[in-house]
């Protein structure tokens, strides 16, 4: 039987996958299965699509060419959307960009698969729920029952640490500290983590939830704090049931309080949101959140302002004019700001 020599090509994803990623860049588990499922979709290509077999890929089997045409059979034969698709590309241009430091020799293919450009996309909307709106889903788990308190205390935590999904299913014991200031450790993107401090209310149901499941004990402290009735650890597909359960019920009681689609990282944009309303600065939204770059915060900032003056709008018929926003004036803006300070 013929014995398959590995190829360059299946070594360096190799290196990349196992080595690279978990041991120099420290990302986490959830980031590492993307990227390789990305690559299992470019194989999976590669072999069903333009016959080439996996075990005899080498660099030389690729180009820009067909890069680009796997981006368009994800789109046309998978349905991918233009997000995902990007993010395909975000990951392939992550690998080519470490072969290109590890194997000069192929500089010029990593430079060419570099330069594809990713593809623009609409502007996506901020999706959020209204205090009122927040406080009809938290009026529904039924608290009578453990299910129901556990539920209350899932969602609430949610809302309260504007925590993505993920970050909220990974929480075990030892992450909640209740000792006053109560405060809540969160394993974000690239396995940073944040503090969180907790509103009184929501530091009280944590005590009473980790009592009734008898978490005290050091022994405990490494146990997932929300569980299924398996006894294992919620993941995001059942947390986002859980919400939809209670969406479902509050939709019956008040649709107008709630918009079309509801997903637990409407309770992060709607905690967002209320901060920033209430006066909050965005240095300490960014912090809350997580975000990287405060520039991804400011989304929150556009959204505001756009909902303030569509609320104006339906109050008074704003004439059309055509003059340039005076935030785009870099001399308007100036003067504005030096306006009125001591010479």
């Amino acid at each position: 039987m013929r014995t398959v020599k590995p190829t360059d090509f299946a070594y360096s994803l190799t290196k990349y996958l196992s080595e690279y990623l978990p041991g120099q860049q420290g990302l986490s588990s959830n980031t590492i299965l993307s990227y390789r499922d990305t690559f299992s979709l470019l194989l999976k290509y590669c072999k069903t699509e333009i016959n080439r077999p996996v075990e005899r890929l080498e660099f030389k089997s690729f180009d820009r060419a067909l890069i680009e045409n796997f981006l368009v059979w994800l789109a046309e034969s998978r349905g991918n959307s233009i997000a995902t698709r990007n993010q395909r590309l975000a990951a392939l241009h992550a690998f080519f960009r470490y072969v290109q430091d590890e194997k000069p020799e192929h500089l010029l293919l990593c430079q060419s698969i570099l330069s594809i450009p990713f593809k623009r996309k609409p502007k996506a909307t901020v999706s959020y729920l209204s205090s009122d709106g927040i406080k009809l889903i938290l009026s529904k788990p039924d608290v009578t029952s453990f299910s129901g308190r556990r539920d209350l205390v899932l969602l609430s935590l949610l809302y309260d640490t504007g925590a993505r999904v993920q970050e909220i299913a990974d929480i075990t014991v030892r992450d909640v500290r209740l000792v006053n200031p109560a405060t809540i450790r969160l394993v974000g993107k690239g396995n940073k983590a944040r503090i969180v401090p907790l509103m009184s209310a929501t530091a009280d149901m944590l005590k009473k939830h980790i009592e009734e499941k008898h978490f005290g004990s050091v022994t405990m402290h490494d146990c997932p704090l929300f569980c299924n009735r398996n006894k294992q650890k919620l993941t995001r597909a059942g947390i986002t049931y859980i919400l939809n359960k209670y969406v479902e019920l509050a939709r019956l009681e008040q649709p107008e309080q709630l918009p079309d689609n509801i997903t637990p990282h409407c309770f992060r944009h709607s905690k967002a949101m209320h901060l920033l309303q209430a006066g909050v600065n965005l240095v300490y939204i960014r912090d809350l959140l997580g975000h990287v770059d405060i520039s991804t915060t400011e989304i929150y900032a556009r959204a505001d302002a756009e909902a303030k003056r569509k609320a104006l709008e339906n109050v008074h018929e704003k004439p059309k004019n055509d003059f340039p926003s005076w935030s785009e004036d870099s001399t308007l803006l100036g003067w504005l700001q030096s306006f009125g300070r001591k010479s």
